[in-house]
């Protein structure tokens, strides 16, 4: 059987003749199921007059045609060039049968088979059709929160398992009324066979409740209360696609604060629902390829710039206090759509329904029990989630969308790695946690999970894998996780006895994530920035420089290690990362040197962390570049306390002001060894008392504080500092360049969020000549975390196999 994937040639008879007959199966893999494809490849063979069947199958799409050799080859390179606008074709194989006559096209029952390699469509949005649908008066679905078809609607979040049939789904206990049954059935309708169909009189239904569990209204009269309460100021709990968000007016400045406060959810920006692109372009700056991003099937939140000639209603200041940039989306569901249609609120939050640090409620009852003090009314329906899944967030810069939170919309569509490799479980980081499973030559990437700090996010974590395991049908042969001994991920693997399991270190997965998206198989110099990983040396790193091959990894070099106050307690008080590196720059003398930083901190605490900091009592050190952000945003009064991650960095960024001015750093070079070269393969995973490249901070921090008083604008300072680390992390990359001969950088962690530093970065590497692979599929932060885990753990694998074969093969007579 001849494969191929993206433009399909079948193997050529051996009859040239195009009137000829020729009978062939064909099967195509990708996302094929639940997206309209077999009445696609019914319709396609009506009009190439072929007979034969179609049918879907665990591992994709089984089709049989027979007619004249012509047409045949017409139909299977149609499949690629035409098919329907959600499908993702990965291959086609086709195989010649021996000849003969087969009557009609029929599209046979669903068949499992032992090898599962479809791939299952992410979550979409309501598709144009079904829009002109749901507004038509005369449209027996008119106004019904769940109209969908085969080109839009839910997808994973109702799956259960494979083949993708309507048992195997949450719409199970719905069935269909006649007319639903017929469209259902006809493969020339646009709902054949598509699993959430239903309508007014079979499918899922919404009712609204208060807080005290009394309904208030049902169907069409629910959805009319609402738009009415959230016009009033009230906070409603709203069920969609993977969960609840929590709704309020946007522009009501009493209505969010009191959302902030129940939630808890002190200073965090909240996302912003649009009814339309006009109203977004009014509030928000906004170019054609972030508006084509907003309008895209996946429908993520996309961070714009906010206008400042806005002369209408603004959007809530507590919105998105600090900061210059609102996270808006535009109406997915249908439900969104009603929520919107004549309604006077054209501006709605809309924010994940959960407690702050917990992860998104899916379930009904969960709700009326977590959100009541949240909430003061509940819009339900009663069609199950069975995959929780957050919104995902996304930006553009440079021309190309940037993925920040890879969830609806995208999850759980694979990133194609270079090379098949063996199955492996990565899983995932502690913050911004993923799962990732390997099969073939893809990477499942499961939805955002969150934060692995609760008994609650362990479980949602535990979930994606069994239900990851079950929808591709496979094993893990490794496990992988994070070298930090205290991460759930972590304490989950090593509890996992039957299977073999591994620990990778934090800044080599984010490396190894940007080598397999990118399907590099040379060695790289990675440049790893973010707030902290676990060490080889046990100290805290996350200003990294790393040569980064498929074989493990070598620290080549460093920012400079500074205390980290009170541990942990320092990232939530930044003002205490500021002290540590002023007593860095001088111990003896700080508290006098520095008299007039230390007196707008907390004096006692102070004290005490001085002499904390003397005694190296719960001073861990750490190569933080992340640390080094909240230090000079601290510096400049902007952000002494955080109320959420990497609050401090994103309001230092949020803060710069026009200055092409930058502050000296210094870049230390050292041997490692005598006369080694960096770049020989036999240093991997050796350990030396001596980076190659030592980055050297102190002087960055030195040049701000005497701005700071000479009374320089923080804006001013904010761009001098980025401009500063972007132009010392060029230089040192260069040397590692240099040094080992490798001209290909990649870039990783979460500081890469910060889009004027990654910019001025990137182009400062490129005008170097050197070569920049930067995350464009997955996140910059930890959710890329996952990937790199498996890429290594599969290639460890890999090694060990061949390893084995060439040891077996010595002994061979």
């Amino acid at each position: 059987m001849k494969s191929s994937a993206g433009e399909t040639h079948s193997d050529q008879p051996c009859n040239t003749d195009k009137n000829a007959g020729r009978r062939v199966l064909v099967k195509v893999r990708g996302i094929v199921q639940g997206v309209g494809f077999r009445p696609f490849i019914y319709q396609l063979a009506g009009r190439c007059r072929l007979n034969g069947w179609v049918r879907n199958q665990s591992d994709g799409v089984e089709i049989e045609v027979a007619g004249p050799a012509g047409s045949v080859e017409t139909f299977i390179r149609s499949i690629s060039r035409e098919h329907p606008p959600l499908a993702r074709i990965v291959g086609v194989e086709t195989a010649d049968l021996p000849y003969r006559e087969l009557e009609g096209f029929t599209i046979a029952g669903s068949r499992a088979v032992e090898s599962r390699s479809t791939l299952i469509s992410p979550d979409v949005c309501t598709c144009s059709d079904c829009l002109r649908e749901l507004f038509d008066p005369n449209d027996r679905r008119f106004r019904y929160p769940f109209i969908n078809c085969t080109n839009c609607g839910p997808r994973y979040t109702i799956i259960k398992d494979i083949p993708y049939d309507r048992d195997k789904t949450t719409m199970s206990q719905f069935d269909m009324c006649p007319e639903c049954l017929s469209e259902y059935e006809n493969p020339l309708d646009r709902r054949f066979h598509a699993q959430p169909n239903g309508c007014p009189e079979c499918g899922p239904q919404v009712w609204l409740e208060d807080c005290r569990r009394k309904v208030i209204a049902s169907r069409e009269e629910a959805v009319v209360k609402v738009t009415a309460l959230l016009d009033a100021g009230a906070v409603v709990a709203v069920k969609g696609l993977g969960g609840f968000h929590l709704a309020v007016k946007a522009t009501d400045e009493g209505a969010v604060s009191r959302l902030r406060g129940r939630k808890i959810r002190e200073e965090k920006p909240f996302a912003v629902m649009f009814g339309g692109i006009e109203e977004i372009a009014l509030h928000c700056h906004l170019d054609g390829r972030e508006e084509e991003l907003l309008k895209s099937p996946a429908r993520p939140i996309v961070l714009l710039w906010k206008r400042r000639d806005f002369a209408g209603v603004p959007i809530a200041a507590s919105v998105a206090p600090k900061n210059k940039r609102l996270g808006v989306f535009l109406p997915y569901t249908p439900l969104h759509f009603l929520l919107f249609d004549g309604a006077p609120c054209r501006a709605l939050v809309m924010t994940s329904g959960n407690q702050s640090d917990e992860p998104i409620v899916t379930e009904n009852e969960e709700a009326r029990l977590r959100l009541s003090a949240i909430a003061d009314y509940f819009l339900f329906h009663d069609r199950e989630i069975y995959i929780r899944c957050d919104d995902s967030v996304a930006c553009v810069r440079g021309g190309h969308a940037r993925s920040l939170r890879r969830a609806r919309g995208y999850a759980p569509l694979p990133v194609f790695l270079r090379d098949p490799c063996p199955s492996v479980l990565g899983t995932g980081a502690e913050l911004k946690n993923t799962v990732c499973l390997t099969r073939g030559n893809s990477a499942f990437l499961s939805q955002h999970t969150g934060d692995l700090e609760n008994l609650e996010t362990l479980r949602s974590f535990e979930h994606s894998i069994l239900h990851l395991e079950r929808i591709l049908e496979v094993r893990p042969e490794l496990i992988v996780h994070d070298m930090h001994p205290d991460y759930l991920s972590t304490r989950w693997a090593l509890k996992q006895r039957e299977l073999p399991v591994m620990a990778v270190q934090h800044h080599h997965a984010h490396i190894a994530a940007v080598m397999a998206e990118h399907g590099i198989d040379e060695p790289v110099i990675g440049l790893a920035l973010d707030g902290t990983g676990f060490g080889e040396d046990e100290t805290i790193w996350g200003g990294e420089i790393l040569r980064v091959d498929k074989a493990g990894f070598k620290r080549l070099g460093h920012f400079k290690n500074v205390p980290l106050p009170g541990g942990a307690k320092a990232i939530r008080e930044p003002w205490r990362m500021a002290l540590g590196y002023l007593w860095s720059i001088d111990p003896e003398n700080a508290e006098s040197r520095y008299a007039d930083f230390l007196a707008s901190w907390p004096p006692g605490d102070v004290r005490i962390i001085l002499r904390m900091l003397s005694r190296r009592l719960n001073c861990p050190l750490t190569s933080s570049c992340g640390r080094l952000f909240d230090a000079a945003a601290a510096l400049c009064g902007m952000c002494l306390y955080t109320t959420y991650e990497g609050q401090a960095a994103i309001e230092f960024e949020q803060a710069i002001e026009p200055d092409d001015g930058h502050y000296e750093g210094k870049i230390e070079t050292a041997s490692t060894t005598s006369s080694t070269s960096l770049d020989d393969p036999s240093m991997i995973g050796l350990r030396v008392a001596k980076p190659f490249v030592l980055i050297d901070q102190f002087p960055i921090i030195e040049a701000l504080v005497e701005d700071v008083r000479r009374g320089v604008p923080a804006g001013r300072i904010a761009a001098r500092f980025h401009n500063s680390l972007a132009r010392i992390l060029g230089e040192a990359a260069l040397a590692a360049a240099a040094r080992t001969g490798i001209n290909r950088v990649a870039l990783s962690g979460g500081v890469f969020q910060n889009g004027y530093l990654s910019d001025r970065l990137e182009s400062d590497l490129l005008a170097m000549g050197l070569e920049v692979f930067a995350h464009k599929e997955v996140p910059p932060n930890d959710a890329c975390i996952s990937l790199g885990q498996a890429w290594i753990g599969a290639h460890k694998l890999m090694e060990k196999r061949g390893e084995a074969i060439a040891a077996k093969e010595e002994h061979l007579p």
